[in-house]
């Protein structure tokens, strides 16, 4: 007998399913989110799962006390031997976790992946999974990256029980699977890539990771919001969710973690994209400064956290004249509505008149500044831009601007004045509430100068 196919639209955000189509997603209130899906009617002279279990009065499942679960076995890692990677996943991969690492294409992804499994591959065997690539392919970026892959086995492959199969026979130290768009399950009748598919493949491989403690790395493709494809649900099953950055004019790439069951999501990791690979960069502040001007007007120098790291970044900014009715207001690298909320209180707090300026801010090297500790950074280099007359080029500012104009406090302010005196810096600019957190005969080598509101500040020009 014919299987009787239906047709349902699953949310792509939260994975909630629709019998019909609607422009607003009941569940999580999304807009066009709700994607067409085809999956198998259930007969209904089958007695369901629920049911058959329920019937049921013996099994075979077997519970393990707490205390008798060795602790060194829950924390054994991978250690890759790429720090940056290691960074973000808080000391290498754990054994038996699922990584889902997504990007846009041409970030980098299947670089990365290969040099790991090049790092690795004295430790544990390696078997690479690919659904997008022919194994000649593969063997051409390894060879362009001098990967020898004696102990890296492939397989082209897209049936994820042929692939859930191999698993179970070889065994091996490490599993990657690029990427999981591209798998397929035959026992679903939707087409690859659906939300179904991803769904159900990403399911199966969790079941055999956990089952066989082997760690397996996952690629995902991310949509044009930048978000990995597929529902939600699908970062919910797996342990660690990555994220591959960067602008693919530039050479910089950024790692960075959204998800970690095993380390801390606020760490990143920095690389540098060349042509035999992705190579470290240790020192990101020294990267990023590298080239500034010196001596011109609409720079200035922040420090950011990304977790327990400081980073020094080039903040630009550039004021001119407008030559529309509504003068234009353009961020790169920073939040826009967070430069507004500035620009405001330059005007009403600190006398600078903005309101026929057109006004652009960028953040060298691509990175993002989302911490605002940045925000005094940014409005000297406003100022800066708008009286032509530059900040000194040895002086580096640290705080975050309140409505009223003040100065207020920055956690890890140590951490920002040893990395500023490290890489040279001579004076800082920190809030004036946060110098009771420190001891300023520590830093002989740096100026330490404490504002309270922004017109202090703005006396350093």
């Amino acid at each position: 007998m014919k299987e009787k196919l239906k047709t349902i639209y699953v949310c792509t955000n939260c994975g909630e399913t629709s019998i019909r189509w609607m422009g607003r997603c009941l569940s999580c209130g999304e807009w066009n989110t709700l994607v067409e899906d085809v999956v198998k009617e259930p007969s209904k002279n089958k007695v369901s799962a629920g049911a058959a279990r329920a019937a049921t009065t013996t099994t075979s499942l077997v519970a393990t006390r707490l205390k008798d679960v060795s602790a060194s076995d829950a924390e054994s890692r991978i250690v890759t031997g790429i720090g940056e990677l290691d960074r973000v996943l808080g000391g290498g991969i754990v054994i038996g976790s699922v990584v889902l690492l997504g990007g846009e294409p041409g970030a980098g992804k299947s670089t990365l992946l290969l040099q790991i499994c090049a790092q690795i591959q004295d430790k544990v065997d390696v078997l690479y999974i690919t659904g997008e690539e022919s194994l000649r392919q593969i063997k051409l970026r390894a060879l362009r990256l001098k990967v020898s892959g004696d102990s890296i086995h492939l397989a082209a492959e897209n049936d994820i029980e042929e692939i859930c199969g191999l698993i179970q026979a070889t065994k091996p130290g490490l599993v990657v699977i690029d990427s999981i768009q591209t798998m397929n399950c035959a026992e679903l009748s939707s087409s690859t890539g659906s939300v179904s598919q991803v769904k159900e493949c990403t399911a199966r491989l969790i079941e055999v990771g956990k089952r066989l403690e082997i760690p397996i790395l996952i690629v995902g493709h991310v949509n044009k919001d930048g978000a990995i494809a597929g529902p939600k649900v699908m970062e919910h099953l797996v342990d660690t969710v990555l994220y591959f950055e960067g602008d693919k004019m530039l050479p910089y790439r950024v790692l960075r973690g959204a998800k970690n069951r095993y380390g801390s999501t606020s760490e990143i990791g920095m690389f540098d994209m060349t042509g035999s690979g992705l190579t470290e960069i240790v020192n990101p502040s020294k990267q990023l400064l590298e080239g500034r001007p010196l001596g011109v007007s609409g720079n200035c120098v922040a420090c950011t956290m990304e977790g327990t790291r400081p980073i020094l970044s080039e903040i630009q900014a550039l004021v001119t004249k407008t030559s529309f009715g509504t003068p234009r207001r353009t961020c790169s690298g920073f939040d826009f509505n967070r430069a507004n909320l500035l620009f405001a209180v330059l005007e009403k707090r600190a006398g600078y008149f903005l309101g026929n300026l057109d006004i652009y801010i960028n953040i060298v090297g691509g990175l993002r500044l989302d911490e605002t500790a940045c925000d005094l950074a940014v409005a000297l280099a406003v100022i800066s831009s708008l009286l032509d007359k530059p900040v000194p080029d040895d002086t580096l500012a640290v705080g975050e601007i309140g409505l009223g104009g003040e100065i207020r406090s920055v956690n890890n302010l140590d951490a920002r004045i040893r990395e500023a005196a490290r890489i040279g810096f001579k004076h800082i600019i920190v809030p004036k509430p946060s110098l009771a957190q420190i001891n300023v005969k520590e830093y002989p080598e740096i100026e330490i100068i404490g504002v309270n509101y922004i017109k202090e500040a703005a006396q350093v020009i």
